[in-house]
C-alpha cells in the first residue's frame, strides 16, 4: 500500500500589471487536483504581505495549499507546469513554487512569514532559507516571488477572514466588468456584518470588482462561508463566469500593522505602528495633505497623511502634546524629508486641553477691558474698574479620543475595518465539501 504524502505547497509573483493573478493560478491547480480525487487538509490560503513593497503589482498576495497524496511527484510536475502556463513572464513576472513535505510547520517558516509582513525581504535571504531548510524550489526570472511562497506555507493564523473570488472566461480577460451597481449595494447591507468592504456609500463606488485585466471578476470578502455564497446569490450581472473559490485569508486583520517601529527598525518600506507625542502643530501643503512630528522614546518622527485618506482634517486638528498611536508605511528619504510614515491609522489615546488667552471681561458691565499698555493692567470702559489679570478659557476641541480609519475606498487588503476592530475569527472549520470551490460547467 502507497504511503499518502502531506504536502505544502507555495507560489508567488506570478502576475504583472497586465495580465494573469496568482489566485487564478490557484484556481487552475485546484482545478486540476479535484478532478483527480485529491484530498484537500484547509481552505487555499490567500496570505497578503507587506503592502508597502515597491515591487508589488497588486495587493502582494501568495498563495499556498495543503494535500494529502499518494503520488507527490506526479501533482509536483503538474503544478510545475501549471505555474509555467499561467505566469505572466514575458511582462515582468518572477513566479516562485516552494513545495514542503510534513504535516507540520517549522516555526522557522512561522518566523518568515512575520517578517514577510512588515518588513522588505530580499529574495537571496529566500534562497538561503530554501538551501538551509532543504526545501524543493522552482522560480524564473530573480526569484523574488520564493518570498511569498515561503512566507504563504509559514503564516500562522490568529485571526482570519474568507474571500470568495470568482473568475471570468478567457474571452472577457482583460475587457470591462459590467456588474450592477444596486445589487452590490443590497448585497452589503444584507450580509453585514458577515461581509465588508463591498460598496462605498458614501462616494456610490462598488468595491469588490478590480480595475485591471486580471481574470477575476470579482471578490466578496466576509467572515464565514454561507455568508459570501449567499452574496453571491445577491450579485447580478449579464457576464457568464468561469466558476468560484473560497481562500482562507488574513485580509482586513491588519497583520502589517502590529508590529511596533522604532528608530532603529524603522527602514525604507517597512511597515508597523509608533506610540508617541505630537512634538509639533500639524502643517497642510498644497493638495491638502498634512505633515507633523512625533517624539517617541526620545526620537522625532516624520509623519505623512495624504489627502484620499479622508484623515487629512483630522490630523491638522492634533496639537503639541496630544498622544496617538499611528499605523502606516516607511517612505524612504528624499531631498526634502528624511523618513516618513505614510498614516494607515490614526489612533487619539489622549488630547491636550485647547487654551486661549483674552483681554478679561468686566463682571459688573460684562464687557471686554480694553489694555491701558504695557504693564498697566486693564479697564472698563463704562464703569472704570480695573485688573491686571487676563481670561484664560478653553477651546472645544474638534477631534475625540478615538480610533480614526481611512476612507473605505482608501483601505488596502489588509486594513481592519471598524466593524472588525475586537473581533478574532477563529471558528471557520474546512468541511472538504465542494461548496468553497466551484467550475461552472457550462
Amino acid at each position: 500500500m502507497e504511503k499518502e504524502t502531506i504536502l505544502n505547497v507555495g507560489f508567488d509573483d506570478t502576475d504583472s500589471p497586465k495580465g494573469m493573478c496568482t489566485t487564478f493560478l490557484a484556481y487552475k491547480i485546484v482545478d486540476l487536483l479535484q478532478k483527480q480525487k485529491t484530498e484537500f487538509l484547509d481552505f487555499p490560503r490567500l496570505i497578503r504581505f507587506n503592502p508597502n513593497i515597491p515591487w508589488k503589482t497588486r495587493g502582494n498576495g501568495a498563495v499556498s495549499l495543503k494535500i494529502k497524496t499518494k503520488n507527490p511527484s506526479k501533482i509536483k510536475n503538474q503544478i510545475k507546469n501549471l505555474v509555467l502556463k499561467y505566469s505572466d513572464i514575458k511582462n515582468g513576472a518572477n513566479p516562485g513554487l516552494v513545495f514542503f513535505e510534513n504535516n507540520l510547520i517549522p516555526s522557522e517558516f512561522v518566523k518568515f512569514s512575520n517578517l514577510a509582513l512588515w518588513q522588505l525581504i530580499n529574495r537571496n535571504k529566500a534562497k538561503k532559507f530554501a538551501k538551509k531548510n532543504n526545501l524543493e524550489i522552482h522560480y524564473q526570472g530573480n526569484g523574488q516571488g520564493l518570498v511569498g511562497a515561503i512566507g504563504a506555507i509559514g503564516y500562522d493564523f490568529h485571526d482570519h477572514t474568507l474571500e470568495l473570488l470568482s473568475y471570468r472566461k478567457k474571452s472577457k480577460f482583460g475587457k470591462e466588468r459590467q456588474i450592477s451597481t444596486d445589487s452590490v449595494k443590497v448585497m452589503q447591507e444584507k450580509t453585514f456584518p458577515n461581509t465588508f468592504n463591498s460598496f462605498d456609500t458614501k462616494k456610490g463606488r462598488i468595491l469588490i470588482t478590480p480595475h485591471g485585466p486580471d481574470p477575476v471578476f470579482y471578490g466578496v470578502r466576509g467572515e464565514n462561508v454561507d455568508s459570501l455564497l449567499y452574496a453571491t446569490k445577491i450579485l447580478k450581472s449579464d457576464e457568464k463566469l468561469d466558476g468560484y473559490m473560497i481562500f482562507k485569508s488574513n485580509q482586513g486583520t491588519g497583520d502589517h500593522l502590529k508590529n511596533e517601529l522604532t528608530f532603529e527598525n524603522m527602514k525604507p518600506y517597512s511597515s508597523g505602528k509608533i506610540t508617541g507625542i505630537v512634538s509639533d502643530i500639524p502643517k497642510i501643503v498644497k493638495g491638502g495633505h498634512v505633515f507633523f512630528k512625533l517624539i517617541s522614546n526620545d526620537h522625532e518622527f516624520w509623519c505623512a497623511v495624504y489627502k484620499p485618506t479622508g484623515l487629512s482634517t483630522i490630523a491638522s486638528h492634533l496639537l503639541k502634546g496630544d498622544k496617538i498611536c499611528i499605523g502606516g508605511g516607511v517612505r524612504k528619504a528624499s531631498k526634502n524629508f528624511p523618513r516618513i510614515i505614510n498614516l494607515e491609522f490614526l489612533d487619539i489615546l489622549s488630547l491636550v486641553k485647547n487654551t486661549s488667552i483674552s483681554n478679561p471681561v468686566c463682571n459688573k458691565c460684562n464687557k471686554k477691558m480694553k489694555s491701558k499698555g504695557k504693564s498697566q493692567g486693564f479697564q472698563c470702559i463704562s464703569c472704570g474698574k480695573k485688573t491686571f489679570k487676563k481670561t484664560t478659557f478653553e477651546i472645544s476641541r474638534k477631534i475625540k479620543k478615538q480610533l480614526y480609519l481611512p476612507k473605505i475606498s482608501a483601505h488596502r487588503h489588509l486594513t481592519r475595518p471598524l466593524q472588525r476592530i475586537g473581533t478574532i475569527n477563529k471558528t471557520t472549520k474546512f468541511d472538504k465539501s465542494n461548496s468553497w470551490f466551484c467550475v461552472y460547467r457550462n
